[in-house]
């Protein structure tokens, strides 16, 4: 068995389909049938159905793939340490992160960090705090930046920054007069809510949570994917929403919206890491250049 079969299987068994697989390696068909059906025969051991023209993954394959995920990363973490014995000069930082720290947040730090390692390039992936958190522990992110709890004996995670919340409305709401709400008084608006998953939404059941109430008992009128669309449904109706502050500062400064009355705790972001895996030298540079940022501000 090589690496390169493994690859050839993970991209069949990931697509179901030989043809996308094959243009995604650069392969003809008939090669990636090929590396499929010496895998097969030689362990005995049929890891595909062919159904007509379609083929999906046997019980046998969908245990296999687990274990094929885990080999490749394996041997990319053994090339990573042995290209980071040399230097710096060249490699790949694959960051992945929750939104309001992808888009408001982060982006500074890129910069900086580009500045100093103009060298190192930046995939930088977006996704909700879980999704995150499953990429720092499958071994497809280096870095994770979430701003919800995370708990993954697995990981590493460390408090990097404290951002601040905010309730919003749009200035005609009845919220949006400047009177102090109390936390008890948050049932009775209409919402609009991140979807499950992301740290935003679990900052606000945490809010609730303090004074007896569940986030079921919150009329929610919409629920949607980014921070954006929560800002801008707010600003189009009579609703709430709660966000960072680095969402809405602009459009409070705008008159767009306006920071209810509430007393509200800070909340944290968290760098996330994984125990057991290799940090390069890049990984390394990049949490410096989080620190330093933090320290600066």
């Amino acid at each position: 068995m090589t690496l390169d079969q493994l690859r050839i299987f993970i991209q069949v068994a990931e697509r179901e389909h030989l043809t996308q697989a094959a243009d995604v390696l650069a392969l003809t068909p008939s090669a990636v049938s090929s590396s499929i059906k010496s895998l097969e025969n030689q362990y005995g051991t049929v890891l595909f159905n062919r159904v007509g023209r379609r083929i999906e993954l046997t019980e046998a394959g969908r245990i296999f793939l687990t274990e094929a995920k885990s080999t490749l990363n394996s041997a990319r973490a053994a090339e990573l340490t042995l290209k980071e014995l040399g230097s710096m000069k060249r490699g790949t930082l694959n960051i992945h992160a929750s939104q309001t720290i992808a888009s408001y947040w982060l982006p500074p730090i890129l910069v900086r960090f580009h500045q100093k390692h103009p060298q190192i390039s930046i995939n930088l992936i977006v996704g909700n705090t879980q999704q995150v958190a499953q990429s720092v522990h499958d071994g497809t992110a280096d870095l994770g930046y979430v701003e919800g709890r995370v708990d993954d004996t697995l990981l590493n995670v460390c408090t990097v920054y404290e951002d601040q919340v905010v309730v919003v409305v749009a200035p005609e709401h009845p919220w949006g007069n400047g009177a102090l709400i109390n936390p008890t008084e948050l049932v009775k608006a209409d919402w609009i809510m991140r979807e499950p998953g992301s740290g935003t939404r679990a900052v606000l059941e945490n809010i609730l949570a303090l004074v007896g109430v569940e986030i079921s008992n919150l009329n929610v009128a919409l629920t949607l994917p980014s921070n954006e669309a929560v800002r801008s449904a707010v600003i189009s109706g009579q609703f709430a929403t709660l966000v960072s502050k680095f969402v809405v500062d602009a459009h409070i400064k705008a008159g767009l919206l306006r920071i209810v009355n509430i007393a509200l705790p800070h909340r944290e972001f968290y760098s996330l890491t994984h125990k057991a895996r290799y940090k390069t030298k890049a990984s390394l540079a990049f949490e410096e250049v989080v620190r330093l940022q933090v320290i600066m501000e």
